[in-house]
Formats: structure tokens, C-alpha cells, sequence
């Protein structure tokens, strides 16, 4: 596996705002409904985190690629649900995940405004919150009050952990950045990891969909 990822970090290294626009992308398109319970945004952020140690990203841009990338995704969602209000929950694609819209709104009669801050942090809610905030008739003004200081927790919270544990690993033992397998390990972890718990997921909701399917009563 790390034949694998060797040219591709050095791809990385060479080619770093392909990199950056990767996660400004996938922090993006994790925010749009439907398609960001699918993109593993979160995956992508928290595996390439590890290339900033060694000189190969910089924390800066990768902090801001992440942040820009889910304020344009989050107002974005927010805007469409605003414009169009509760019909917006009723129409395609988003009929084909009641459970997930009626758990977003559930989420947000909740916790009210704090369910924006909250929802960042929740994924698959994480896609749903904006445009279901803007669809139940959210201000502007706080919507963005509580989703930009959200982000600017957020994007931290998915680089910083890569980001330490590799500059802690090389620190500790001593050994260069450069063409050490501990980030080729971070990375693979952090892919296992996502991939066990989206497998987890699928099978919880399978099976409560199922639940949910056997009582309701028989016509």
C-alpha cells in the first residue's frame, strides 16, 4: 500500500494546489444535501492532514481551503432551502431520504439556532441542517452568526488532529519527515476507519428502515 501512496504524496508535493482544491471541494460538496452523505469530505481532510508536517501542504491553506469550502457549501444549502422554503423538502432528490430530512428537522426544532453549530459536527445531518434552516425560514443574519464561528471550529477540528499526531510520532522517535511510513499509516487508518463506520451506519439504518417497515400495520 505504500508503493501506492509514495508517488502520490510526492504527486502532492509537486502539484500542492491540486491538493488544496481537493479540499476545498470535498468540504464543499459535503455540505450540499444528498451528495454529502455520500462524499467522505470529513476522510479526505483528516487524511491529508498529514502531509502538512513534513512541508508538504501548509497548515494555512489547508485550514482556509477547508473553511471556504464549507461556508460556500453551507450558505450555498441554505440559500436554495431560503429561496424556495418548505417546498424544497418535498422535492427530489430530497424525497428519497425522508428519515434523514425528518431527522434534520427534528435536529433543528431542537436545538433551534444551535442546531447550525451542532449539525457540523454530525454527519449525515451535517448535509441536511442548511438547507433545512433556510427552508423553515432562518434568518440570514443568524444563520451565518452561528455557521461561520461552526466552521471556524470545524476546519481545525478535521487538521489538527493529523497534524499533531505526525509532528508528535516524528518528534518523539526522532526520525525525518521525508519518506517516513508514519503518515502512509495515518492515512490508511483514517480511510479503515471511515470506511468500518459508513459500513456501521449503512447496517444500523438497514436495519431500523426494517424495523420501521415491519410495524407499520398491514393494510
Amino acid at each position: 500500500m505504500t508503493s501506492f501512496l509514495d508517488p502520490l504524496i510526492s504527486f502532492v508535493s509537486v502539484h500542492a494546489w491540486l491538493a488544496y482544491l481537493t479540499l476545498f471541494l470535498a468540504a464543499l460538496l459535503e455540505a450540499v444535501p444528498v451528495v454529502g452523505s455520500v462524499i467522505p469530505g470529513s476522510t479526505i481532510i483528516l487524511a491529508l492532514s498529514a502531509l502538512v508536517p513534513g512541508g508538504d501542504l501548509k497548515l494555512q491553506w489547508v485550514l482556509l481551503a477547508a473553511a471556504v469550502g464549507a461556508v460556500i457549501g453551507d450558505g450555498s444549502a441554505y440559500w436554495i432551502g431560503h429561496r424556495r422554503q418548505r417546498e424544497i423538502l418535498n422535492t427530489w432528490p430530497l424525497t428519497n431520504y425522508p428519515r434523514v430530512v425528518e431527522e434534520s428537522e427534528t435536529f433543528f426544532h431542537r436545538f433551534g439556532t444551535w442546531a447550525v453549530f451542532f449539525a457540523r459536527f454530525v454527519p449525515p445531518i451535517r448535509a441536511f441542517v442548511p438547507v433545512t434552516a433556510g427552508a423553515l425560514g432562518m434568518a440570514p443574519a443568524k444563520f451565518y452568526a452561528v455557521n461561520i464561528p461552526a466552521i471556524l471550529v470545524w476546519a481545525p477540528a478535521h487538521v489538527l488532529p493529523g497534524v499533531l499526531a505526525v509532528s508528535a510520532f516524528h518528534q518523539y522517535f526522532g526520525v525525518p519527515h521525508e519518506g517516513h511510513p508514519f503518515k502512509h499509516l495515518w492515512i490508511l487508518t483514517v480511510v479503515a476507519v471511515a470506511i468500518v463506520a459508513g459500513i456501521t451506519i449503512w447496517i444500523y439504518r438497514r436495519r431500523q428502515n426494517g424495523v420501521v417497515a415491519t410495524a407499520k400495520p398491514r393494510a
